[in-house]
């Protein structure tokens, strides 16, 4: 039997960064699969970086993690929440990731002697990676991160170019995501930075077959023929992709635009008529203006990108959406919390209906953390919280019943009181890339715990990324503090889920809730959150 040819989409972004090549991909594959086709996303990044790990989240966003436990760049965040399917470490690839694996294969020998280059070496074992990542699919689709031009991307560019011509070109299409300012002072749009972008683009190899151009407001049909006529793409193949005020709705704007049609015209795929009620749907909820509102404030120390927190707002506003309120999300600076007055905390907490404290490393904030989590445990505040969050509440309630001095060995590794600590395996590890419980891990609930009741069973799967946890022997105080273990792993028996006692919502987890959280499928511990909250 002969085995089935996947076909490839490569998305390039030019002119500048950050337009929207992620949300853009993501939605190319929303409407491939909604016409029937199995579809898989990858992220080709150029950071020297082995994965997203060790970067710095202020400046790169939250670091995503998938169900096998790769630590990636925050669009596969998007890709999942998109495709409304888990991926894999296969999804993410750092060039740091493949120089490794090529400067091994040098040192064992396995390239007989021979010089060892950027070309062909480097730019065959990216194109093994996307092959192997592409295996079994109908359709794989790649994001190149970067800017063309950015010398760093050059080699992931080379490579798709030499892919293309190893596939055929039947079996592969180019889309290039351009940016097309406009000029209040003239009144106009401007594509030369769109033409200039095609044509370094070119300059590389690649003749763009899809031209995707981004710009802050509509712009008009007719500029389509100019930018066919000095970029050599039809106009039938180019998509005008103003700001939307949902990301959500942008794979219906590019369905609307026809683009998936000249994609699946392009590959040669026969396809069913694409099925976009349930997406609908979710856009229709993501625009609605209900009457309620609830406010929430979210407890964190990386207030200069909202990025850091990606999957945690989009998991609250899904929520909203699925209790049919709107949400106004508020940032509380955890670090200024530290030395605020109780007065000064009291007001900020009274001003939000229920407080979320996020995951997070190191000791910038946590004293203000805590303070926010013995706040909602004395006051009854709701309170949701996610990873870091789950060590901040059992500290609060220590500290409230007794026991002053807890804490955790990552903020105080001398603390007599170590009701959070670092976990078997992972001592003097603290510093170092993928090393800490990545991934998916079981937990099972007690039967009659609130858990147990939003999840609708007993036993599930969550993704983590620690490598603290709560000490088993403080567990039986835990209901004399106010809270109660009610999630528990079922093989090593770590603490995985906390709620409180005689509280009217208060739950934690050691896992990150936030990552398998779907617009269309909020996931429970947030739908809960926010129904708390009405």
């Amino acid at each position: 039997m002969t085995e089935k040819q996947t076909k490839f989409v490569f998305v390039t972004g030019g002119v500048l960064s950050g337009l929207g090549k992620g949300i853009t991909a993501a939605s190319i594959g929303k409407l491939l699969k909604a016409r029937g086709l199995s579809v898989n996303l990858q992220k080709c990044d150029p950071y020297l970086n082995v994965d997203a790990g060790l970067l710095n989240p202020r400046e790169h966003g939250e670091c995503f993690v998938t169900k096998d436990g790769a630590e990636t760049d925050l669009d596969l965040g998007h890709y999942e929440r998109f495709l409304d399917q888990e991926l894999t470490r296969e999804s993410s690839l750092m060039s740091g990731r493949v120089l490794l694996g090529v400067i091994e294969a040098e040192r064992n020998g396995q390239y007989g002697g021979n010089t060892v280059q950027i070309i062909p070496h480097v730019t065959r074992a990216i194109q093994d990676h996307i092959l192997k990542a592409s295996e079994g699919f109908d359709v794989h689709i790649v994001e190149i991160g970067g800017t063309v031009g950015d010398y760093e991307s050059l080699s992931f560019v080379e490579a798709i170019r030499e892919l293309g011509m190893r596939v055929g070109q039947n079996n592969c299409l180019f889309v290039h995501v351009v940016y097309m300012p406009y000029l209040g002072a003239s009144h106009e749009f401007k594509s030369k930075p769109a033409q200039n972008s095609v044509r370094d683009l070119r300059g590389l190899g690649i003749a763009p077959n899809i031209l995707v151009c981004r710009s802050e407001e509509k712009a008009p049909e007719g500029i389509k023929d100019k930018l066919s006529l000095f970029t050599g793409v039809s106009p039938q193949a180019i998509a005008l992709l103003p700001n939307a005020e949902s990301i959500y709705q942008v794979p219906l704007t590019l369905e609307d635009t026809g683009i998936a049609d000249v994609i699946c015209q392009q590959l040669a795929f026969d396809v069913t008529k694409p099925d976009l009620r349930e997406w609908r749907e979710v856009v229709d909820r993501a625009l609605a203006k209900p009457k309620q509102t609830v406010k929430v404030g979210v407890v964190a120390k990386y207030l200069d990108n909202a990025d850091t927190y990606m999957s945690v707002f989009e998991s609250i506003r899904a929520a909203a959406w699925d209790n049919g309120v709107g949400v106004d999300i508020s940032w509380i600076d955890a670090p200024k919390l530290e030395t605020a007055s109780d007065a000064e905390v009291e007001e900020q907490l009274k001003a939000v209906d229920g407080i979320v404290v996020p995951g997070g490393f190191g000791t910038r904030g946590v004293e203000g953390k805590i303070r926010a989590a013995q706040y909602a445990l004395k006051h009854k505040l709701p309170y949701l919280g996610l990873c870091y969050g789950l060590h901040m509440m059992v500290i609060a309630a220590a500290r409230l019943h007794g026991y002053a001095d807890a804490n955790t060995t990552e903020v105080n590794p001398d603390t007599p009181t170590a009701v959070i600590d670092t976990m078997e395996g992972q001592k003097g590890k603290e510093n170092t890339g993928g090393t800490m419980r990545l991934g998916n891990y079981a937990c099972h609930f007690e039967a009659d715990s609130l858990a147990a009741k939003l999840y609708g069973t007993q036993d599930i799967h969550e993704r983590h990324r620690h490598r603290y946890e709560a000490m088993a022997k403080y567990v039986p105080e835990y209901e004399s503090w106010g809270i109660r273990a009610s999630g528990i792993n079922p093989d090593n028996g770590l603490v995985e889920v906390i709620e409180g006692v005689d509280h009217p919502f208060l739950m934690a987890s050691q896992y990150h809730p936030e990552f398998t959280s779907r617009p269309n499928r909020p996931n429970p511990m947030f739908r809960g959150f926010i129904a708390a909250l009405k």
